[in-house]
């Protein structure tokens, strides 16, 4: 059967979405890779065995690059060059980077250190463009299932990174100092992919307007992703609308982001909970589960199967994002998360700490299993409510004149709260070991409070009409009026010019 015109459309805006999300398997992957190799001896005698305090530090260096990334370079790369250019830029940063991590020379921690500071400036920089772009094509009736993508990639790129290793660990003796430097260098797979496929896509209508207000460029995106030429001609006025509107009366430029009333506000939401997001739990648990299931278990090629095991699964519980976000909103998901994950965390505390340690230093076998069970079904609550949902709300909540730049902002909130908390986390485990696990119930509880109480549902609202959802106007309808009276006093003022005088 042909494939009709509205199939063929759907079918590419999930192809570009899913383009765009793979920046976020840069991060995934990255995020699991530093996880991977510290259970290595050959990585750890390769740089002469780092300490707790500078394995903290390792982390730290990529979360400090990735918020200069984010902070200072994404947004305005992003407005300036595009969204897709930023997408490019970013996963050229993470190709060099990758090299300067795989062949740092030996004992030279200092050009590894380096390698992760690049490769957070270029993480930075695309999950800021990436993000972007796929709220500003989406159709708004399916933009949170397509966002959905974002942090499903993510779990894409843990799947990855954490197969990769387990094959490296189960042939250790053959690869040698491969066994590590495999897992790093794999991480070119997917950057390549992206600038490969990059020429592909197109670019988003908001942009073409925003920086040449190029409308003929807009008009031509808009038809490659909506269905009909009514949905593109008034998806164009609405973006015209709001720019219009922004440039008049708010501010064309970063300014809006103190100057608004409504766009600080949704700032000041945006910021707590992407930070928040990273002290569910989720953030330590991608860093340091190594050094975490190393409490319970003595095999490292165990270790590895289990964090491959939880990136799988990790998949599978994002996807549940899919149908549930605009179902049941996006301000549900995020409390009832808070909620879930809070209570396994008291459980996951109680099991490790309430149990016999063997003579060895791990856990029962019962114990183990257990444990393993409960931090997967962590990942159940997380995934698809802390895990995507905040990307998703992220993305959508910002006028066009500030969107780049305050997406960048917020979404490396989420590396600030990881540069502080990461750097002591491997001593708060080392001395007071599963009672840490209380310190993140508490957190969950309180974050899914602060939704109940702050957090506005944002599902099947469209980009230029969310400000009044703010306590602001709205954009598109008063931007609108805006190119209305122009157009009017446009044509009166041509009424009013006496015969044979030219308009000069």
């Amino acid at each position: 059967m042909a494939v009709t015109p509205f199939h063929s459309k759907r079918v590419y805006n999930w192809y570009i979405s899913c383009i765009a999300a793979a920046c976020m398997v840069l991060y995934g992957y990255d995020a699991s890779v530093f996880n991977s190799v510290q259970g290595s001896a050959r990585w750890k005698a390769w740089f002469n065995h780092p300490s707790s305090s500078l394995i903290g530090t390792i982390n730290t260096v990529y979360s400090v690059g990735a918020i200069v990334g984010g902070f200072f370079f994404g947004g305005p790369l992003s407005d300036y060059l595009g969204r897709k250019v930023g997408m490019g830029i970013g996963c050229m940063f993470v190709i060099v980077a990758t090299f300067m991590q795989a062949f740092a020379p030996y004992h030279s921690i200092g050009c590894f250190l380096a390698g992760r500071c690049l490769i957070g400036i270029g993480q930075g920089i695309a999950l800021t463009s990436g993000p972007i772009y796929i709220g500003e094509l989406a159709p708004p009736h399916i933009r949170g299932k397509i966002m959905t993508l974002w942090q499903t990639f993510y779990s894409v790129g843990s799947f990855i990174c954490f197969w990769v290793n387990y094959g490296c660990t189960k042939h250790t003796s053959r690869l040698g100092e491969w066994d590590w430097k495999m897992v790093v260098i794999f991480q070119l797979l997917v950057p390549v992919i992206i600038l490969t496929l990059l020429p592909t896509i197109p670019g988003t209508p908001r942009w073409y307007i925003q920086k040449n207000n190029n409308i003929d460029k807009a008009r031509a995106a808009l038809r490659r992703v909506r269905e009909t030429e009514e949905e593109v001609e008034e998806e164009l006025t609405q973006i015209r609308g709001a720019l219009e509107y922004e440039k008049e009366a708010i501010s064309s430029s970063y300014s809006a982001l103190w100057k608004d009333h409504s766009i600080r506000k949704r700032l000041l939401l945006a910021l707590v909970i992407n930070a928040g997001q990273q002290l569910t739990g989720q953030g330590s648990l991608n860093s340091y589960s190594t050094i975490i299931y190393q409490k319970v278990f003595s095999s490292a090629s165990q270790i590895a199967l289990i964090n491959a095991l939880n990136a799988t699964f990790g998949i599978l519980f994002t996807l549940n994002a899919i149908w549930m976000v605009d179902r049941f909103g996006r301000k549900f998901l995020l409390i009832v998360g808070g909620i879930g994950m809070g209570l396994v965390m008291i459980m996951v505390a109680a099991v490790e700490t309430e149990t016999p340690t063997l003579p060895n230093g791990a856990k029962t076998q019962s114990v183990g299993i257990a444990l393993v069970f409960l931090l997967f079904f962590f990942i159940f609550f997380y995934k698809p409510s802390w895990g995507a949902t905040v990307w998703i709300w992220t993305s959508e909540v910002f006028s066009m004149n500030v969107r780049a730049q305050a997406v960048g902002m917020a979404s490396q909130t989420q590396n600030v709260a990881n540069t502080i908390f990461q750097q002591f986390f491997p001593t708060f485990l080392k001395h007071d070991g599963f009672y840490a696990f209380y310190f993140f119930a508490g957190i969950n509880m309180l974050l899914a409070a602060f939704v109940y109480f702050f957090i506005p549902e944002t599902k099947n609202v469209s980009l230029e009409e969310i400000d009044v959802l703010f306590g602001g106007a709205n954009h598109s309808a008063q931007g609108e009026n805006m190119l209305a009276e122009s157009k009017l006093h446009g044509a009166a003022h041509i009424e009013h010019i006496p015969a044979g005088k030219p308009n000069e």
